[in-house]
């Protein structure tokens, strides 16, 4: 069994149950610091810690000391609603500049982003070094704005497509500022009901409304001195949208039901995938909000426009898999040539789940255009399957070198940007050898007859492109 390496406190069972299960799915080996605790365990090579509903204090110290040295550096998954929110992300906090939030009902895919960007944060570099991998002229302009804004407290608004990295881009921002060392707090004004968000954002009394069963600070106070982040601003209502107005003008706050004008000092990074001037030219979007947010207008390329890139996001992913414990993989001239057709509508965030979900296919092994989800392969797909009609019939019967020729021209269209010819009728052969192994459950005798060759030269084959988990047991 691997070693327990994600902590996890949390005092509802539904919830407990929902986190652990989904932290398993990502890789790693939580356990709720109670069961460590009956265990007599206390030095665990610990990655991170999770805190949720605490309802014994004293039982949550206990389970915290379980850290032990590693308090000092390990990032923290924090449920937004926490008892111990506001705790753990005050500026005298350890853990306040490496704090991620998540909000239930639990998705997989926003835990995962969250756990990605705080790695990416973490250990991305030192400090005031951060940058967005990529060589090409559109990462070299955003890499070239982070650095110009950053040390101002001047508003960011960032725009962009869902999945290109907009809340990154706010996390390098705020680690490359002067308020580094104070926390980061993030929310999504559009995950969270209307009516409910003022109290998220600017806390409330006890007794404020129904189910106030105590006094709650804010994202705004959570944040004091640091940045508040605000993503998909543009899916916040308009009574919502005065009162940030208010805000940002005033630097001042009462809390819902409070009557105690509060003073803050935050920077605003906010963000969204939408058409703000569109927004508001339809009366969905106050103009003047739009120009306090958008001193600093930063907008996020599409990953269809620095596909020169993949490359090194490939790599960088592939580290950050090795940092999990996750075998990496290598991309094949023919795969990455069919990657660079294809639209990307996820961009980054796409790519990222793309290479993970190879990763744990094919662990340490080369991916091949055929190895590629049907989606991605576009043409490259196409070609491969002339290429394995060709293939077939010169199998079946002799040609004449001419006509073989005009056949191969006739049958394949060369790419815009040429390819690797080694590669492609490698990636051929080994669509042909699968499809071969799949007919026959796996049979490399019966496999080998379908394929016309020597089973002693399959098996070489086989050996060569790391095809042997393909066998039959």
């Amino acid at each position: 069994m691997s070693k327990v390496d994600f902590l996890v406190i949390e005092s509802n069972e539904a919830r407990a149950e929902s986190i652990l299960s989904a932290l398993h799915f990502l890789g790693y080996h939580p356990q709720r610091g109670e069961d460590c605790v009956a265990a007599g365990e206390s030095t665990h090579a610990w990655r991170a810690v999770y805190v949720g509903s605490v309802h014994d204090s004293a039982e949550a110290e206990r389970q915290f000391a379980l850290l032990g040295d590693a308090a000092g550096h390990v990032p923290v998954l924090l449920a937004s609603d926490s008892d111990w929110a506001a705790r753990l992300c005050a500026a005298s906090s350890p853990f306040a500049a490496r704090i991620g939030m998540v909000e239930f009902p639990l998705r997989y895919e926003q835990l995962a982003e969250v756990m990605r960007s705080l790695y990416a944060r973490l250990l991305g570099g030192r400090r005031g070094e951060l940058r967005f991998v990529g060589d090409s002229a559109p990462m070299r302009r955003v890499n070239a704005l982070i650095r110009q804004v950053a040390p101002f407290d001047s508003s960011v608004l960032v725009l962009g497509e869902s999945g290109t990295g907009k809340e990154m881009v706010a996390r390098t921002i705020h680690e490359c500022s002067p308020r580094r060392d104070k926390p980061f707090v993030a929310i999504n004004c559009g995950a969270i009901p209307a009516e409910l968000l003022e109290s998220e954002l600017f806390g409330h009394e006890k007794g404020a409304f129904t189910g106030a069963i105590s006094t709650r600070k804010g994202r705004f106070e959570m944040a004091e001195g640091g940045t508040l982040f605000l993503d998909e601003i543009g899916d916040m209502s308009l009574p919502m949208q005065v009162k940030l107005l208010r805000v940002l003008q005033e630097r001042m706050f009462e809390r819902v039901g409070g009557n105690k004008t509060q003073r803050c000092d935050v920077r605003i990074i906010a963000a969204t995938h939408r058409n703000l001037e569109q927004a508001i030219a339809e009366g969905k979007f106050r103009e003047d909000l739009f120009y306090r947010l958008s001193v600093f207008p930063l907008e996020m390329p599409a990953l269809r426009e620095h596909l020169n890139d993949l490359p090194v996001l490939i790599d960088e992913f592939n580290q950050r898999l090795a940092r999990r414990g996750l075998g990496s993989v290598r991309f094949s001239a023919g795969a990455v040539n069919a990657l660079h057709q294809y639209a990307w509508p996820g961009n980054v965030r796409e790519l990222c789940n793309l290479v993970e979900r190879l990763a744990i296919l094919y662990p340490h092994g080369e991916i091949r255009a055929s190895d590629l989800p049907e989606k991605y392969r576009g043409r490259q797909a196409v070609e491969e399957g002339q290429g394995a009609s060709l293939l077939a019939m010169m199998e079946a019967a002799p040609i004449d070198p001419p006509i073989a020729a005009a056949t191969v021209h006739d049958a394949t269209v060369l790419p815009e940007g040429g390819l690797d010819l080694k590669d492609h009728l490698a990636d051929i052969e080994v669509g042909l050898i699968r499809q071969a192994l799949d007919l026959t459950g796996g049979v490399v005798a019966h496999a080998a007859k379908l394929l016309h060759m020597q089973r002693t030269t399959l098996v070489e084959k086989l050996r060569k492109y790391g095809l042997q988990n393909s066998l039959a047991a």
